[in-house]
């Protein structure tokens, strides 16, 4: 049986000194990460989470470190984060719309380019899963188109760090953003990377996610979906199931960064196993091999 190692992140409030003043003020993302340590837990996982205060820059990077340490080829890593997403301007020129997604952590953003960094560490092999349930778009017209949607009820509350303290972050605390936006070997990680790093994100980098009363309604779908464990699609099926649920302007985001591996797409989600799902088409095609094989 592969190891199987995950860590949950879930902020519902980050630090004012370190955000300009803005605590960011969120209700349901320390629920999404205990309810997917349970899910974990429930499949085997050895599982840890980070919550609020706890899910600092350096806590979320050493645990994924941690991870990478530990784990071998075949093993599985399920990383996941509900919480602000932000935005800071592209400079070692790997976005093409100009801007780094972020995390927004408790102490300060985690730069997309430190998380694609981290995964060069794991060995080939290594499977990852990473769910986000946050927002990966801050500029000012996506935010007005956000705003400016008449709905009946009240508005909802969306996981994304304002335009205005993203600015005044940024400025505030160039010294310590620049160096890391700036670095060309982050820019460049993403072709080192030898494990399999599987994401399915909350929504599309034009779209915000929304916070909800008991999960994020990516989370909450997801657990919807899952049903206890009854579902017995593949990544890719649980992938198109959330979508099928969710508003047309909240479209989750499946994409695939490091070694091509089609078996841990087919296989059914959070399977420990590193053999391709019974039935799907890569465990045929390894059946009808071994058949030639043996010819």
């Amino acid at each position: 049986m592969a190891k199987a190692i995950s860590l949950h992140i879930g902020l519902n409030s980050v630090d004012p000194q370190q955000y300009e003043g803005w605590s960011g003020p969120l209700n349901a993302c320390e629920a999404d990460a205990n309810d997917m340590i349970d899910l974990a837990e429930s499949q085997g996982f050895t599982a840890a989470k980070l919550l609020t205060k706890k899910a600092t820059r350096k806590a979320v990077l050493d645990g994924v470190a941690d991870a990478a340490k530990n784990l071998k080829s075949g093993d599985f890593f399920f990383l996941t984060y509900s919480g602000h997403g932000g935005q800071a301007p592209d400079l070692n020129g790997d976005e093409p719309d100009g801007q780094d997604e972020t995390w927004c952590l408790y102490d300060g953003q985690l730069i997309d380019d430190e998380l694609y960094s981290s995964w060069g560490a794991f060995a080939s092999g290594v499977r990852v899963f990473l769910l986000s349930d946050s927002c990966h778009s801050g500029t000012v017209s996506k935010a007005i188109h956000y705003r400016d949607k008449s709905r009946s009820g009240p508005p909802p509350v969306y996981r994304a760090m304002p335009d205005e303290v993203a600015l005044r972050v940024y400025q505030n605390h160039k010294g310590f953003y620049d160096p890391i936006l700036k670095n060309r070997n982050m820019s460049e990680a993403l072709g080192a990377v030898k494990a399999s790093v599987l994401l399915i994100s909350g929504c599309q980098d034009n779209q915000l996610s929304q916070d909800g009363t008991f999960n994020g309604l990516f989370t909450g779908t997801l657990k919807t979906v899952w049903n206890g464990g009854t579902f017995d699609g593949s990544y890719r099926r649980l992938h198109t199931a959330i979508g099928s649920k969710m508003p047309p302007d909240q479209t989750p985001k499946l994409s695939l960064v490091g070694a091509n591996n089609p078996a841990f797409i087919a296989q059914r989600p959070f399977m420990l196993d590193d053999a391709p799902k019974k039935g799907s088409s890569v465990a045929k095609k390894k059946k009808g091999s071994k058949k030639k094989h043996k010819r």
